[in-house]
């Protein structure tokens, strides 16, 4: 069954690569030749650069995808907050692999949300996130403090 799971996050993570790909390139030719790069606090842009910048992300979630791929694959190479020994090594192992692929899910998700949010307030100032800059980053939080309650369960 664990098996599955992973399987199913490895092909759902991959699919969000492909569709920030796709949906960069798919609105490249559309965006004005400057758009906004960063935001602060309130949302409002406060710095543009060129459309060039709009393949940043991608690149970016490209990079950590590999990444992600090459630790779960040497699990044995990871910092765990607990000694591995034999007796725990299958539970660490399993519960690196499913939490490394659900943080690339939710950074992905960040990645995607802050990319549409760039796009659309390159055409309207008015635009606003789909999903708040707080609650992707208090889902990041989130997710580690379950990490660490699991990971002290199977010590």
């Amino acid at each position: 069954m664990g098996n599955v799971i992973l399987g199913i996050f490895d092909v759902l993570n991959f699919g969000l690569v492909v569709f920030l790909w796709w949906f960069t390139l798919k609105n490249y030719k559309a965006l004005p030749q400057t758009i906004p790069i960063h935001f602060d606090f309130d949302g409002k842009a406060d710095n543009f650069g060129s459309k060039k910048y709009s393949f940043l992300m991608p690149i970016l979630i490209t990079a950590i995808y590999f990444l992600f791929a090459f630790i779960v694959r040497n699990p044995e190479s990871s910092n765990y907050p607990v000694k591995i020994t034999a007796e725990n090594q299958d539970a660490q192992f399993f519960i690196m692999k499913f939490f490394l692929r659900w943080l690339f899910l939710v950074i992905s998700l960040i990645f995607l949300n802050s990319q549409d949010y760039m796009f659309r307030y390159s055409f309207d100032e008015n635009a606003k996130p789909r999903v708040p800059m707080a609650a992707s980053i208090f889902s990041v939080i989130g997710s580690l403090i379950i990490l660490f309650i699991f990971v002290g369960l199977f010590k």
